[in-house]
């Protein structure tokens, strides 16, 4: 399942990225693939040709899950 991060790198603007698999904890970088901003816009401090980048796990200071539409939606019960 692919899944789509919102990584918020240290001293960068935050981008999207496409990942096949989360990253473990034993992992020291994340490698993925559609660098862009949450717009869809081209990341600018990459290059518009690139497909697929590393980012170490170090400059990295939190990382978002985007939800999907394969998730499914739960709605609250009340009585």
């Amino acid at each position: 399942m692919a899944y789509t991060l919102y990584i918020h790198l240290i001293s960068d603007p935050p981008l999207l990225l496409d990942v096949d698999e989360l990253p473990a904890i034993t992992d020291n970088l994340i490698i993925g693939r559609n660098p862009r901003t949450r717009d869809g816009k081209d990341y600018g401090n990459v290059l518009p040709e690139v497909t697929t980048v590393m980012f170490p796990l170090a400059r990295i200071s939190f990382i978002e899950l985007m939800p999907t539409d394969d998730e499914p939606t739960l709605l609250p019960f009340r009585d």
